[in-house]
């Protein structure tokens, strides 16, 4: 599943891959924004995506795979551990969501197009 949600969120327009803290963690960036991580060396993988705060209290509420985003802001970001609770479809779901609401705050200047995604 790891495989697949990373070449899932390098296929985003615009999207870049890098590892800025290091081994463990695998970071995609829109324009310098992060929308995701995937960690690399754990038995069970997990994602962070960003979210809404509705949407990330009823994902963490409703589902023992979802965590409040390691290390990042709580109100706006969940971990996922890979473990197969989540559909691959939801988990496709959340990563277009993570990118959209990334990419939605782009600035003209950033690259950002009249329809607020990226170009």
């Amino acid at each position: 599943m790891k495989n697949e949600i990373e070449k899932y969120l390098s296929k985003f327009r615009g999207s870049e891959s890098s590892y800025p803290f290091g081994p463990e963690a695998l970071v995609f960036k829109v324009m310098g924004k992060m929308f995701a991580l995937v960690s690399q060396e754990e038995d069970i993988p997990r994602v962070t995506l960003k979210c809404t705060p509705e949407d990330a209290a009823t994902l963490t509420g409703q589902f023992k795979s979802v965590s409040p985003g390691y290390y990042m802001n709580k109100k706006h970001w969940v971990t996922i551990s890979l473990s197969g609770e989540l559909s691959q479809d939801m988990l496709i779901s959340l990563a277009e969501e993570s990118y959209r609401l990334v990419a939605s705050k782009l600035t003209k200047k950033d690259g950002k197009s009249g329809d607020g995604f990226f170009l």
